[in-house]
């Protein structure tokens, strides 16, 4: 069952992402926060560390102390622009070639041009949302000692703090994906007013491969847990990733140790759906999707209102000639488009032979001339806010979305293992990728028309499989980045000219926030900035 956010017991206080000060949960979802209370009488019964972890849990969902706006997590931006996962998906693909936005929001254009800075309120914003769940989390850590939790006498609590130790591995992940050294701060520090240092790229990435390598055997078995509860497959999955793109992280190819990890996710019994569409519908917590899912952010139109999410990944790509009903939603926001460099990654556009090619295209141009003018690029219509079924989500208003985002998922998995077994890894097997590889594609194609033989299975078709199975699920930046491709390939208004250009090598990583750097004399600059 997916978790229960209405339930969410939360109050935070006393913090800030520059400080890292301590944090505590308590209070409804949907009720002011109770700045009273603090961890130590709070956390005196089972059920307060249970709503304190289902508060970190939710961090990735939802923006503040009370839905759908009004008591934000973090300042200095709109309360809607401010959710982790909105941030997360505009860092990874407002950046790339598979999204454009319409809006003329702040310095959002800042992200598709390749222009941003450290004054940017977009790349401040994903920053102070990271180290806020970081925060979040070792304070659960920091309160949930062993000999706390073992005074409860419920075996779950143990599970739970492990799992609040994957969450937090997770934003640090994002931390040295997006800006590579970053303030470095875990439990082991007393909660308090102080200035972080900074820990190199290499030592965080070193520190959440021993995490994860620690809970590994505490987490619940992989398909086991609660759904939206991480598991050892979330911890399998999470260290290929980091395997994967080591190259790029710490200088060292660790593709083998990511077949390792991901030999053990493909072994767990995650089956892909029959169903490519039913992956991002309303119901896809029950529409048989969620066998293929390995780790997911649940949404829930009435638990996790916000407009952040999944309300943004529904809403912001209708518009035009697109009727809003087809989506079970109340209207579009005319937002999100796509550039024709992606489009011409599909040999037909239809969906007639490829049932990933989910284009939208009557009223819209293919070629972009104005980037603020929502007819200009096609649109992509992945995520609904309709069930399996053709019913509507939950809220009867249309406003806020059901379908929960796949954040890694067995597809991913498939083309993770044909990549790290085309970039020398042991542990894997030619054939083998290729036979993931066009379980894929026969599930896109519904026969075997697509199927590609040895001989096609290269790097650049991986890269170019990725965007067509993965698109618009948070990938492509990291992407684009492994494939050593992120600055040199070009689309429009990239650099901000019409035809776009190569932007700046530095741009592999943002800047460090600039109130941040004022404020924390032991932070250091990344090149270029």
């Amino acid at each position: 069952m997916k978790i229960n956010y209405k339930k969410i017991v939360r109050n935070v206080f006393g913090i800030t992402a520059l400080s890292l000060l301590c944090v505590g949960c308590d209070g409804e979802v949907d009720l002011n926060p109770l700045t009273e209370q603090t961890p130590n009488n709070t956390l005196n019964t089972a059920d307060g560390f249970v709503s304190f972890a289902a508060r970190v849990y939710a961090g990735f969902a939802v923006s503040g102390q009370q839905g759908p706006a009004g008591n934000p997590d973090i300042s200095g931006i709109d309360e809607g622009f401010s959710n982790y996962l909105r941030q997360f998906w505009k860092h990874q693909e407002l950046t790339s070639d598979e999204a454009l936005i319409a809006w003329n929001d702040g310095t959002i254009h800042d992200l598709n041009n390749h222009v941003w800075d450290a004054a940017n309120e977009f790349v401040r914003a994903m920053y102070d949302r990271i180290f806020f769940q970081i925060a979040l989390s070792n304070e659960f850590i920091r309160q949930a000692s062993d000999d706390r939790l073992a005074a409860f006498n419920d075996a779950d609590l143990f599970r739970l703090k492990a799992e609040v130790r994957f969450l937090r591995a997770l934003s640090y992940w994002h931390a040295i994906d997006f800006y590579g050294s970053v303030p470095f701060v875990t439990d082991e520090q007393e909660a308090g007013a102080f200035l972080p240092e900074q820990g190199s790229r290499a030592e965080i990435f070193n520190f959440i491969i021993d995490e994860l390598n620690a809970i590994e055997s505490e987490m619940a078995p992989a398909r086991q847990n609660q759904y939206g509860r991480a598991d050892q497959g979330a911890v399998w999955m999470l260290k290929a990733k980091l395997y994967l793109n080591a190259e790029v992280y710490i200088g060292q190819a660790r593709y083998t140790e990511a077949l390792t990890e991901l030999n053990k996710v493909i072994g767990a019994g995650y089956t892909l759906h029959n169903n490519y569409d039913e992956l991002f519908m309303a119901d896809n917590d029950i529409n048989g999707a969620q066998n293929e899912v390995i780790y997911t952010v649940p949404f829930d139109g009435l638990a996790t209102q916000g407009f952040g999410g999944m309300t943004f990944l529904i809403h912001a790509p209708v518009g035009g000639n697109q009727n809003p009903s087809n989506f079970g939603i109340n209207g579009g926001w005319f937002g999100l488009r796509t550039f024709p460099q992606f489009v011409s990654l599909f040999d037909d556009i239809s969906g007639n032979t490829d049932d990933r090619a989910n284009f939208f295209t009557d009223g819209q141009t293919l070629e972009i001339e104005d980037a603020f003018n929502f007819a200009n690029g096609y649109l992509i219509e992945k995520f609904t806010n309709l069930t399996s079924t053709g019913q509507p989500g939950k809220d009867a208003g249309g406003d806020f979305g059901d379908a929960d985002f796949p954040m890694f998922r067995l597809a991913d998995a498939y083309l993770m293992y044909a990549e790290a077994v085309l970039r020398g890894g042991s542990g894997g097997d030619l054939n083998t990728a290729l036979g993931f590889v066009n379980q894929l594609r026969q599930r896109a194609y519904g026969n075997n028309n697509g199927n590609i033989t040895a001989g096609e299975l290269n790097l650049n078709f991986i890269l170019d499989e990725r965007a067509r199975e993965l698109h618009w699920e948070g990938h492509r930046r990291t992407d684009l980045i492994r494939f050593g491709v992120f600055t040199s390939r070009v689309w429009p208004f990239k650099g901000e000219v019409p035809d776009g250009r190569p932007s700046e090598a530095f741009r592999v990583l943002h800047p460090i926030p600039s109130t941040d750097l004022i404020a924390n004399p032991n932070l250091t600059q990344n090149p270029g900035y």
